[in-house]
């Protein structure tokens, strides 16, 4: 381990002693250029343990970058050395820096919708290099042995269920995320095992009860989940249909109770029992 990481992870995992406030004569600014350095750094210690935390306290507990900060920073996050850094490889440790970069998008994204200082061309930019970013991913793992949590799906989740409450975000924006869901659901290599179910259904559960679109437009779209069953048989259709299955099972029992949904309850469990091979019909 290089001098510079044994001193970062010493002084992060003091400042989280000391409840992340810092001492006389230290900036946030001072720390910026070695957490975006380490952010994806395969020791899940340093990546997961202390980066990320010191971001989510320092942006959204405790406001402590300006916007112009958050501005240049994100600009940072979406680079090809930070979200697209080796985008389209599998199994090795770059998925580590996309996924810890988009992290504190999410929380970025969240300060914008709280107090609003993003113009509307560059929300529809952000979602644009987010749409990107889902459709070109290809390393899906969740949970690893050696390195920790990758789980690119679902921490790309964080960040749409943030940008499709934008007030800037368009339907046809959201129409496009939903796209987006689907084509990750239907991936073709991978069967979600860590819960990216959840992450995913968070998106659509927001869109639902924050009516961001109409109920039929997702009713449909819940419905066209099923077409993976008319696929030849195949692996692929495998992936698709169980991933399917388990995401609308996932929303059917996160919007069970809501009475306003009994429609949509009705098209979830008609989707469902179209994934199910082994339902009994």
């Amino acid at each position: 381990m290089s001098d510079t990481k044994t001193k970062l992870m010493l002084d992060l995992q003091r400042i989280e002693k000391e409840k992340y406030q810092l001492r006389e004569g230290e900036q946030h600014q001072d720390f910026l250029t070695l957490l975006l350095q380490y952010i994806g750094d395969p020791q899940p210690e340093l990546r997961d343990d202390l980066i990320y935390p010191m971001f989510y306290m320092w942006i959204k507990e405790e406001n402590r970058f300006s916007e112009a900060e958050l501005r240049s920073l994100l600009t940072v996050l979406l680079d090809e050395n930070h979200l697209f850094y080796n985008i389209g490889s599998e199994e090795n440790q770059s998925v580590f820096t996309r996924t810890f970069s988009a992290l504190p998008i999410a929380l970025i994204v969240k300060r914008h919708r709280q107090n609003p200082f993003f113009k509307p061309e560059e929300i529809e930019q952000f979602m644009q290099a987010m749409l990107r970013y889902y459709k070109e991913e290809k390393d899906l793992r969740g949970y690893l042995s050696e390195g920790g949590w990758a789980h690119s799906a679902a921490h790309g989740a964080d960040v749409f269920v943030e940008l499709v409450q934008c007030e800037e975000s368009s339907d046809a924006m959201r129409r496009e995320v939903l796209i987006a869901i689907s084509g990750k659901l239907h991936n073709g290599i991978h069967i979600f095992s860590d819960e990216d179910d959840e992450r995913l259904v968070n998106i659509v559960d927001t869109m639902i009860d924050k009516e961001l679109l109409p109920h039929q437009e997702i009713a449909d779209w819940i419905s066209g989940l099923a077409q993976c069953c008319n696929w030849p048989r195949s692996r692929s259709q495998v992936i698709a249909r169980v991933n399917s299955k388990n995401f609308v099972r996932s929303l059917y029992f996160r919007r069970g109770q809501d009475s306003r949904g009994n429609e949509l309850n009705d098209i979830m469990l008609g989707t469902e029992a179209q994934l199910n091979r082994f339902s009994i019909r």
